[in-house]
């Protein structure tokens, strides 16, 4: 695979996912400026156009600030754009739908509900039924996600890596299709955060979900991703959008492999130079 000039090129294995599915979501020149009261106007997201197809693992990586959390904010419609329009599933966005999920930087589970009362939050909010089969499934989820045994604990008897386990279980436990992640695992240790990425690969395996994925650790968004997409700093915009061309199933040790070096490091070569800069070398070649 060549990554060249911002454009997407590949060659080889590109994850599971099958270019000929359809596409789940579509960015159509999507932009965000937010026009405070008494103070200059903020553009948080230049006119950005993306497809994600349906199943794809995609994270979205760029500098801190550069709108990463708005365009996935954008992609729930929990705000609007300013400009341009979000395809859903064929449809335009206008606001949140129940066929997406959210997953925070912070589990934000209820301190006096129960594991598996957290889990079932969503399904008791929007009133779906009947009960018991989702209960089921929430019961499921939790063993899905290594907290099998633990349905009857409280969130302060748990860590903060399986309190996220439960955040996860929770945006699983009806069925959307398309799982929304703002830097789920950020908060946490390192060895947790690499515990959580096989994790969540394999709940994605099981599951079939789409799911877009917000970081900031490299190495993470390689280890995980069908495609990466790489954003300039704010007004950010979509810089470049790659192909990882590394084969599947993987496990912590594909982060040794030469391959996984070069893309690595070609994304980093990318986020510590401006677009254009003469010590980007734009290119990363098997």
């Amino acid at each position: 695979m060549t990554f060249q000039g911002g454009m997407e090129t590949a060659g080889g294995a590109v994850g599971r996912v099958d270019d000929r599915r359809g596409d789940v979501l579509v960015l159509e020149d999507v932009a965000k400026t937010y026009r405070p009261a008494n103070r200059k106007e903020i553009v948080a997201v230049s006119p950005t156009n993306l497809r994600i197809r349906d199943g794809e693992f995609v994270s979205l990586v760029g500098p801190s600030g550069c709108g990463k959390t708005t365009l996935l904010n954008l992609i729930s419609g929990l705000i609007l754009p300013s400009a341009g329009r979000i395809l859903f599933n064929g449809r335009p966005t206008t606001g949140p739908t129940g066929e997406m999920s959210l997953v925070f930087q912070r589990p934000v589970l209820l301190p006096w509900r129960r594991i598996i009362d957290n889990v079932m939050l969503p399904v008791q909010v929007m009133r779906l039924k009947p009960q018991l089969d989702y209960e089921k499934r929430a019961r499921d989820l939790l063993a899905l996600v290594g907290l099998g045994g633990f349905e009857d604990a409280y969130p302060r008897e748990l860590s903060g890596g399986m309190q996220q386990r439960a955040a996860i279980a929770r945006a699983l436990v009806y069925d959307t299709r398309v799982l929304l992640m703002d830097e789920p695992f950020a908060a946490l240790d390192a060895m947790t955060r690499e515990e959580l990425n096989i994790e969540l690969m394999r709940i994605w395996e099981v599951t079939g979900r789409t799911i877009v994925f917000v970081t900031h650790n490299i190495a993470e968004a390689v280890l995980l991703s069908d495609r990466i997409v790489v954003m300039t700093a704010r007004p950010g915009k979509v810089r470049e959008v790659l192909s990882i061309d590394i084969p599947r199933p993987r496990s912590l040790d594909t982060m040794g492999d030469r391959r996984f070096g070069e893309i690595s490091n070609h994304i980093r070569g990318m986020l510590h130079n401006k677009p254009g800069d003469a010590s980007h070398s734009g290119a990363a070649r098997r």
